[in-house]
């Protein structure tokens, strides 16, 4: 469900839009391309795409080194796409903006130059049931560098967070929250602002994921009051390969750097070297110059949309696409929050995930099947894997409509 009020809503021109992303205008075996794999990766419009080659045809140069035009092109280009992520999130400043390659990079450099050097044995980070491997997995490998201790949050069959539990286990030793603001698996949308308020209230900093936000809500970091942030471009209809944390800029000032190398330095000599200013003390060797400013053009596109009416149009094709696969006998919703974005993840009683995503392929529909990176959760529901319809902006009702008739011929050819 969108974050943001219905009554501003205008009606959308999906056809329009449509237009906008070429790689939606193909055949699949034979069909009309259904593209409803968007949690998994979001498709870029031609803008983002022309940004880039435009750069790599007249612009490129490394960064910050040069005293050519060229040079000077690229660095104005990528600290421009800088200063666009910190409108997008409402930083105060640029210096808490730092490219990484992804959520992922994003997390790890929070677990090794924020959490290592403070956690002690005994301490302890507390995530959630419904995370993704990227905010589990550092974890995991920072708790077993300092005896440090993982606490999970549970949730409901739902998909909701307990918050109750959530309240139980922060404690004295709690030293760091690292929670997914929307789940890729379920598309619950958690309280952030709730979760902050009151692991802030015990002195607790809090991290998200907000790799599956970005696409949906609107992200005021200022507003959420939250500490750290991540999000990958790639779900942001930016390329790949490209990221950002968000940090406040005191905590940013007193982290060591992660990676050592080139650009990150101030001075370098054989016995010492010290470290540059932010954001550049996290950001070593040559940076992925193209990915920023590909990232930096497609938040300048979604941000001059209508946010109201992509959220609302959202809204409706998650309602009808709830509708359509709960109407199929056999079928079975995983994920079922009252507040959540347009993902729907399903399971087939009698068929693997795999098998009906292979046969809705054939028929031109992409979904995406398999675990998506949560492991531990669908072990908590006792499933192996299950199907994913994720929906952006740029899907219509039609192609809901289409993924129900595919979805109703595979079952009918398995269960024959």
């Amino acid at each position: 469900m969108s974050a943001y009020p219905a009554e501003t809503a205008s009606v959308l021109d999906v056809d329009a839009l449509r237009a906008e992303f070429p790689i939606l205008h193909q055949q699949i075996n034979g069909r009309p391309l259904v593209y409803l794999d968007n949690a998994a990766s979001a498709q870029r419009p031609a803008c983002v795409i022309d940004a880039i080659a435009d750069y790599y045809r007249h612009d490129h140069a490394n960064v910050h080194r040069g005293v050519h035009t060229l040079s000077d092109r690229a660095t104005r280009a990528f600290e421009s796409a800088r200063e666009t992520v910190a409108r997008f999130l409402n930083a105060t400043s640029t210096r808490e903006v730092i490219w990484t390659r992804g959520t992922t990079e994003a997390i790890n450099l929070v677990a090794q130059s924020f959490a290592r050097p403070r956690l002690q044995a005994g301490d302890e980070i507390l995530i959630s049931t419904m995370e993704h491997h990227a905010n589990i997995v550092p974890w995991q490998m920072v708790t077993e560098q300092t005896g440090a201790r993982l606490r999970v949050v549970p949730i409901h069959r739902s998909g909701e967070l307990d918050m109750d539990a959530f309240e139980r286990l922060l404690g004295e030793r709690t030293r760091l929250v690292a929670l997914s603001h929307v789940s890729n698996s379920l598309g619950t949308i958690n309280p952030a602002a709730r979760l902050v308020n009151l692991a802030h209230e015990r002195g607790i900093p809090v991290l998200f994921d907000g790799a599956q936000a970005g696409p949906h809500l609107p992200i005021d970091v200022q507003a959420l009051g939250c500490d750290f942030y991540a999000f990958s471009g790639h779900k942001l209809f930016g390329p790949t390969g490209i990221g950002v944390l968000w940090g406040r800029e005191s905590l940013l000032e007193a982290m060591p750097p992660w990676h050592g190398g080139g650009e990150m330095i101030r001075t370098v000599t054989f016995e010492k070297s010290t470290w540059n200013d932010l954001p550049f003390k996290f950001e070593a060797g040559t940076p992925n110059i193209a990915g920023a400013v590909g990232l930096g053009r497609a938040l300048e596109w979604f941000m001059a949309q209508d946010r109201e009416a992509l959220a609302a149009h959202e809204d409706t094709l998650l309602a009808r696409c709830t509708e359509v696969i709960e109407a199929l006998p056999g079928l079975r919703i995983i994920g079922t929050a009252e507040d959540k974005v347009s993902v729907v993840s399903f399971v087939a009683d009698d068929v693997h995930a795999h098998d009906l995503g292979t046969i809705l392929d054939h028929q031109g529909v992409a979904i995406r099947t398999g675990h998506h990176c949560t492991m531990p959760l669908l072990e908590w529901y006792g499933v192996p894997a299950t199907a994913r319809a994720s929906m952006a902006f740029y899907n219509t009702h039609e192609e809901i409509e289409i993924l129900g008739q595919a979805l109703e011929r595979a079952l009918a050819m398995f269960r024959d």
